[in-house]
This record gives structure tokens, sequence and C-alpha cells, in this order.
């Protein structure tokens, strides 16, 4: 007979209050804030890639009412993710170099969820599926999301199913390049904020959705330079750097319309 369901058992505590594993001698005592902070970013992430595929099903489902739901999840999820950082800004440089050389090559650059996440939203390289070689299962995931459309495919196929002039070359495109700025697409947006009132609101969400994510890359990226400066990134990335360059909408065309409407 098995045993009866607890508390514990079905979130699987001892294994989640188990995983953190710090590599500092001691350990140092800011690696276990390091480390719990980055696990649950992973958990977010997970949960907002499983929140995205829901999405993507009710706007081809054209099912506003539970797309405005789950977009305000989103959204909601977002802000805790970005309030995150707050806490790890009470790490002094100090505290993190204390313990930074034992990350070795690991790097948050690594985050494969992250990766599929980018893929999702319709930033798609191809280069980056090299950079899981070593890891088959992550490679396996994120080859998937490089061949699956994205949210914006999802979008334009409901503002098409909603009787809107979208170019049929936007709604046919090869959804493993990254999502260009079109002006065929942005001349369809004007129609739908000048004529069509009840689709606004979902377009809004999806400008919130989009800087809710710049949001998080630019206080991550001034977490870094706070923490570490223009050093190298760990693992030896480019820092912040790189993580600058990263800083662009992931819908240009619902941005690009602002200065016409």
């Amino acid at each position: 007979m098995s045993a009866p369901l607890t508390y514990a058992s079905y979130l699987r505590l001892s294994e989640v209050l188990n995983a953190q594993k710090p590599k500092s001698v001691g350990p140092e005592h800011d690696e276990m804030l390091f480390i719990i902070i980055h696990q649950v970013y992973e958990l977010w992430f997970k949960q907002i890639l499983h929140e995205m595929d829901y999405l993507c099903e009710r706007l081809r489902e054209n099912d506003s009412s539970r797309a405005l739901h789950t977009l305000r999840r989103i959204l909601t999820i977002l802000k805790t993710v970005v309030s995150q950082i707050d806490v790890l800004e009470t790490m002094t440089p100090l505290e993190f170099n204390s313990f930074r050389g034992f990350l070795e090559a690991a790097s948050g650059f690594q985050s494969a969820q992250f990766r599929e996440l980018e893929f999702a939203l319709g930033y798609k390289r191809p280069a980056m599926l090299q950079h899981f070689a070593d890891d088959a299962e992550a490679q396996a995931r994120l080859q998937r999301r490089f061949g699956q459309p994205t949210l914006w495919d999802a979008f334009l196929a409901y503002l098409h199913q909603n009787g809107l002039p979208v170019p049929p070359e936007a709604l046919r495109r090869d959804v493993t390049q990254a999502i260009q700025p079109s002006e065929a697409v942005q001349h369809t947006l004007l129609e739908v904020y000048r004529s069509h009132p009840g689709l606004v609101r979902l377009c809004e969400r999806m400008v919130d959705l989009d800087e809710g994510l710049q949001e998080w890359r630019y206080r991550h990226v001034k977490m870094v330079e706070r923490t570490i400066g223009t050093k190298k990134g760990t693992g030896g990335s480019a820092g912040v750097g790189y993580l600058s360059t990263t800083l662009k909408p992931f819908f240009p065309d619902l941005w690009a319309i602002r200065a016409e409407l």
C-alpha cells in the first residue's frame, strides 16, 4: 500500500530542498542565495513556456477571453521575475567574487529554457543550437522550438480570423527565421487600432509582454554591470557588452506603428 499523499510528497520537497549544492569552500554564505535565485528563475521560465504554449492555442482558437487572461498571468509572472533582481542585488561585488571562481564555465548564457523562450517569441538564431551540442535533451527541446510557429505567428493568425487583412506572406512565413519588421503588417495593425477597438486590448497586452521582457533584460544588464562591471561574464561570455545588444523588441511592428497613431 502506497504512503498517503502529503504536502511534502506532492511537491517533492525532499528533492527540491536538497537541490542546492554550493561549490565554494565553507561554503561561502552568498552562494546559497545565488543558487536559489537561479533555480527559481528556471522554474518561472518553465511556467512561462507552459503559459505561452497555452496562449498560442487560445489565439489560434480565437478565444480572446482566455488569451487575455493568460497574457495577464504571464505579465504578473514577469513582474515577479524582475523583482527577484532586487534580491540578487543585495549581494555586493565582493560577496559574489567570493565564490565566482567556483562556477568555472557555468553561465546563465547556457539556460536552455531561456533560449526556448526566445525561440517561442520569435528571436530565432540557429547558431544557438550549437551551444547545446553536449546536452542532447536540451538540444532536442530547442530544435523542436526552432521549428515551431512563434507567439507572433499565432497573433497574426488571430487577427486574420477576425477579418483583418494580414498579408499572406506573413501568414506563410518561414517560422525558423527571426521576426523582421514588415510595413505590410504595420498597415494591418494601424487598421486594428483605428477601426477595431475590441482587438486593441489584446495588441496592447502584447506590447506589455514585450516591454516586460525588455524590462527584465535591462534590469539583468544593470545587475551584471553593478556586480562585475565590464569584466567578462561568468564562463567567459562577453558579459555586459553582449547583454546590452539584446535590448531590443521581440515584436517590432507593434512598436513601429506608435509614430503613426
